[in-house]
């Protein structure tokens, strides 16, 4: 792996990664000094300044990652899950094919929580991807992660038990989406699961032609969850940052996917935690539709919309959609 694939949040400097203690080597730092930043022993590394954080403990709480735990591993949103495998699987199959496996295949997971969706992207077809980058600001987050990817040996120190030479290898990183400590044009691809969008800073880390898929709630998600939960229900504008994308990427595919949801009362209580609903909805709203479902299943829909798109080569001035 290129040792420049990192950079120290802190002077920009490249950062080696070793098994104890991640070193940057100071050489843009006017002082030449060197920052050193220590791996957690559940196998994350935080790469975050306290100057770069808005509050405390930011990202999600430990009780919003334990319901999304409990509510992912049941398969609620496992049709998700599945198609942004198969988009990824395409367009890495065909990556590979054209590079002729010459350069390794890097990839971001902005924002990617506790993992559900990482740990799925590290058990692709033929080890697609060589180095995944899990990164997400909640350090809770990022220590379920780990935690996985450890007992999966599938950590960057545990590299040499990999059983494949294209076996992907995960990053855990603790960082905010808006300062990357990564090389400018060092990801092939980035995949952000209802997280921000961030095009220039995207933009910015992924190589010419580079990929990004972006899963985002459609029109009708949860209606009937919502419409129990609030007086005034706004629907979901899912398009809206596609024209902030647009001088930087090119759209390439829209895909959706829904599927019935039949919900238990600990299924709800779990899904209302994870989201928003959990301090926008007024509290008696929310024990009222709990006390409902108490009898009774919950059903609702869930629908998603995923965007595909690429980023915009400054080799060529045209861009044609892949086939």
């Amino acid at each position: 792996m290129p040792v420049s694939l990192f950079t120290c949040p802190l002077c920009h400097s490249p950062i080696q990664p070793a098994p104890d203690t991640w070193r940057c080597d100071g050489s843009l730092n006017p002082k030449q000094t060197v920052h050193t930043f220590d791996v957690a022993r559940q196998g994350y590394v935080n790469l975050l300044p306290v100057q770069q954080k808005k509050s405390k403990a930011p990202g999600d709480s430990q009780d919003s990652i334990e319901a999304r735990k409990r509510f992912l591993k049941a398969g609620h949103y496992q049709p998700l899950q599945a198609l942004v495998g198969q988009q990824m699987q395409a367009l890495l199959a065909k990556q590979l094919k054209d590079e002729q496996g010459k350069a390794p295949i890097n990839w971001l997971d902005i924002g990617c929580g506790e993992g559900y969706y990482t740990q799925a992207m590290a058990e692709l077809e033929s080890g697609l991807i060589d180095n995944l980058i899990a990164a997400d600001i909640s350090k809770p987050a990022l220590v379920e992660l780990a935690k996985v990817g450890k007992a999966a040996g599938r950590l960057w120190y545990q590299q040499d038990k990999a059983t494949s030479a294209r076996a992907t290898i995960i990053y855990p990183l603790v960082t905010s989406a808006a300062n990357l400590p990564l090389s400018a044009h060092s990801m092939t691809g980035i995949s952000s699961i209802f997280s921000p969008i961030l095009p220039s800073a995207f933009a910015e880390v992924l190589v010419d032609d580079g990929y990004l898929i972006i899963a985002k709630p459609d029109a009708g998600h949860l209606a009937s969850m919502r419409e129990a939960l609030f007086d005034d229900v706004r629907e979901h504008d899912s398009d809206k940052f596609l024209q902030e994308l647009s001088s930087e990427f090119t759209l390439l595919h829209t895909h959706r996917v829904s599927h019935e949801l039949a919900l238990s009362a600990d299924d709800l209580r779990d899904l209302m935690t994870m989201t928003p609903y959990a301090y926008r909805a007024k509290s008696e709203k929310r024990q009222a539709l709990l006390e409902a479902v108490a009898a009774q299943d919950f059903n609702t829909e869930a629908k998603f919309v995923l965007y595909v798109l690429q980023k915009i080569s400054k080799r060529s001035d045209t861009m044609k959609p892949l086939s």
